[in-house]
């Protein structure tokens, strides 16, 4: 039993365990173990019981008594942010203060141009420091799994150093970093060709290189009329489908057809949707597309919020991510940013915490985590309180104490 660990007892832990992969969830729904331990063994949960009835099943285990008075939660999962830039965007969210609108401001020369330009001029080590620096916010945020794109680079060379950076980091952080390929983010300004010449190369030139270096399995295009039409994507996206590519969509931000796209290709997920309207609700209501709330943006951008309520009534499979990127999104507290959209959207808690735990993972085809199950990944994370419904109470206030990854701490707050 020396390799066998006992975690707890924690006042309340909710596993998060069969719940509805798709549509609305109830509170009523979620099971609350009290007095709660968790049996680890080599990164993986064993068991999730009652601290006393693990104790006694388990006499010669190594036990990490917990303490205090504890909620215990999956570790959460950050499934779109854009944590790998250089520089800052502060005069681009001061002229949106001023009346300026997203797409003037990108037309000016701020938006996502001005970060590619930023982020070109980085190294590597520079681009790798700061994906630690965020990286350790969000673990001490409770976040464990962290999406992390490219797309300030748009040349082959320049997305490599990013993706390369990613999996440099992923190697030096104790979270878990998901790389995406974003290069179709925009049309480089400094591109000779057209927008279809540009994804061509990108799809025939950078696409193997990915495979071959092992940087990521995943394509992201963003489908907007400052970015790419959607009548420009489906070529993209059925070579990165031939070659074996998930494919994510950043769709119906300002306008709809991403959802259309992410739909016929059998994207995992579709990000934004503040723009869909009923029609391409009912279209992902159809579908296996997980759609993803980015709340940061729309709290950065003072636009609307993706409409969650109608999503989640209409049957779909709703995750919340932050979007933490230096122009729309630069918050970057997942949590605080799924409350403000709970309180606005009227979602439950069960809706809640699912969208950044289980429903979460699914939009990164992770069948590992989220859930605080046996041969689950042993990813969880504390919050200083007796009642679970004061972490969304208190709207992002209240910070975890204490957070494990593979059965590790990796952040301890609790004895502060």
């Amino acid at each position: 039993m020396q390799n066998v660990k006992l975690i707890g007892p924690f006042t309340q832990l909710l596993p998060l365990d069969n719940l509805p992969t798709k549509g609305a969830i109830s509170d009523h729904e979620l099971e609350i173990i009290s007095d709660a331990g968790i049996l680890v063994e080599a990164g993986k949960i064993k068991k999730v019981d009652s601290f006393h009835t693990l104790r006694k099943e388990n006499p010669d285990c190594k036990i990490e008594y917990i303490t205090t008075t504890t909620v215990c939660l999956p570790g959460f999962i950050d499934a779109h942010t854009h944590i790998c830039f250089a520089g800052t965007r502060a005069q681009d969210y001061a002229l949106r203060n001023s009346g300026k609108t997203y797409l003037e401001i990108a037309k000016a020369g701020g938006g996502i141009w001005d970060t590619v330009t930023q982020t070109r001029k980085a190294d590597s080590a520079t681009l790798v420091n700061g994906i630690l620096e965020r990286t350790t916010t969000l673990l001490e945020n409770g976040v464990t799994t962290i999406e992390v794109k490219s797309g300030y680079g748009l040349s082959v060379p320049q997305e490599l150093k990013m993706l390369r950076a990613i999996k440099e980091a992923n190697e030096k952080t104790a979270a878990t970093l998901i790389s995406t390929c974003l290069a179709a983010h925009m049309l480089p300004k400094d591109y000779p060709g057209t927008k279809a010449a540009y994804l061509h190369e990108i799809a025939n030139s950078l696409f193997p290189m990915l495979q071959q270096e092992n940087l990521t399995h995943r394509i992201d295009a963003f489908i907007e009329t400052s970015a790419f039409s959607k009548e420009d994507i489906i070529p993209y996206f059925k070579h990165a489908k031939k070659l074996g590519f998930d494919i994510t969509v950043h769709a119906d931000q300002f306008s709809t057809s991403g959802s259309e796209i992410a739909v016929k290709f059998g994207a995992l997920s579709a990000d934004h949707l503040e723009a869909s309207t009923t029609t391409e609700i009912q279209l992902l209501a159809q579908s296996k597309v997980i759609a993803t709330a980015l709340p940061g943006a729309s709290i950065g951008l003072g636009c609307n919020f993706t409409p969650a309520r109608q999503l989640l009534d209409a049957g779909v499979s709703l995750a919340i991510a932050s979007d933490w990127n230096p122009g729309s999104a630069p918050m970057g507290d997942l949590l605080t940013q799924a409350a403000i959209l709970g309180t606005f959207e009227k979602l439950t808690a069960a809706e809640i915490f699912a969208g950044i735990t289980s429903r979460a993972a699914n939009a990164l085809n992770l069948d590992d985590r989220g859930i605080l199950k046996p041969e689950y990944t042993a990813d969880f994370v504390v919050f200083p309180t007796a009642d679970y419904k004061e972490i969304l109470y208190r709207q992002g206030r209240l910070k975890p104490s204490q957070v494990w990854k593979n059965g590790k701490t990796t952040f301890n707050n609790s004895m502060k």
